[in-house]
């Protein structure tokens, strides 16, 4: 659906191609099950031996074998979304920047700028304050954020030096991707991204958006993760820390492209703060998307990577279903 999206507006795609590569035996009966559960979900996929990858991506290596995704595509996010925006307006919508919502009920909602509205069915799609507005409603009460800070590098290669994504197997216990290389739409290379986590939801650098009262809400959930039997949370706080130095993170991607150098990733992308959802009862960090809601209102609780590349099938799915009840 994006794709055809991106084709109606005129926007740029990069027709990348994705590899998953493995580094040790270890990791294949997890590169076996991306590519069932790909199979399965109708995803065109074809595994790859050692030398058919060095055809398709020279410059990543693997173990035996490795997972080759041809139909994945990379565009760049600002423009997608103005494109998206100048539809909505197109379509006789409106959109309010800057117009901070304070309140919201069934039927109402109430922003600093706009007042009192009414309301037939809101839609909260709040992401990082997805569970505030949604336990207004008396909804997901047990559910919090977890915010997670997300650093990504940008390369000096000359566009086009890679031109595959190079994914890692990904940890099942955790619901994150691992350090990989991406190829942006203009054939640059950016290194990420971490998944650190933060106290404030909103922490894009410094103190910025720092909130003392989330700080204090978001610690005491702590307890409850570090104890959680879902994960491997000392493992994973071992591996994330220390990625806020750059020279770290970017040699954490020689597993999967042994050119990397620290060197030649020097320019610090724009920071993301993913709103990763926990369930309090069981300190288990959900791992896919979390969608509730009643009569008058539609709460998108959690939206799982690849929420923005799904971001209209899930609007299509949040429809349908409120057009089902």
């Amino acid at each position: 659906m994006l794709r055809d999206f991106c084709a109606e507006r005129s926007v740029p795609v990069r027709e990348t191609g994705k590899v998953v590569v493995v580094s040790d035996d270890a990791q294949m009966d997890a590169l076996d099950e991306l590519f069932r559960r790909g199979r399965e979900n109708g995803v065109e996929l074809e595994m790859l031996d050692e030398p058919a990858l060095a055809e398709l991506e020279p410059l990543a290596r693997t173990h035996g074998r490795a997972l080759w995704s041809p139909t994945t595509a990379v565009a760049d996010p600002v423009t997608v979304v103005e494109a998206l925006a100048a539809r909505v307006r197109e379509r006789g919508g409106r959109i309010a920047m800057s117009s901070e919502v304070t309140a919201a009920g069934p039927g109402w909602v109430v922003s600093r700028t706009g007042g009192f509205m009414s309301a037939g069915h809101v839609i909260n799609a709040a992401g990082l304050h997805a569970d505030t507005v949604a336990h207004w409603f008396g909804v997901g009460e047990e559910y919090r954020m977890m915010p997670f800070k997300g650093l990504y590098w940008y390369g000096s290669w000359a566009p086009g030096t890679l031109q595959r994504h190079v994914y890692p197997v990904p940890d099942p216990r955790n619901p994150f991707l691992g350090v990989h290389l991406t190829v942006t739409v203009d054939g640059r290379v950016k290194v990420g991204p971490t998944a650190i986590p933060t106290l404030w939801r909103e922490n894009y650098g410094g103190l910025s958006g720092f909130d003392a009262g989330q700080a204090w809400q978001i610690a005491r959930q702590y307890p409850r993760f570090l104890t959680s039997a879902h994960h491997d949370v000392p493992a994973l706080m071992r591996s994330e820390l220390p990625k806020y130095y750059r020279a770290h993170l970017v040699r954490q991607a020689q597993a999967l492209v042994p050119s990397v150098r620290p060197d030649d990733f020097t320019t610090k992308g724009r920071p993301g703060v993913r709103a990763q959802l926990l369930h309090l009862p069981t300190g288990r960090l959900e791992m896919d998307f979390v969608v509730r809601g009643d009569d008058r209102s539609t709460h998108v609780l959690n939206a799982v990577s690849p929420a923005w590349t799904t971001a209209l099938a899930v609007a299509q799915h949040v429809v349908d279903g409120i057009f089902a009840r």
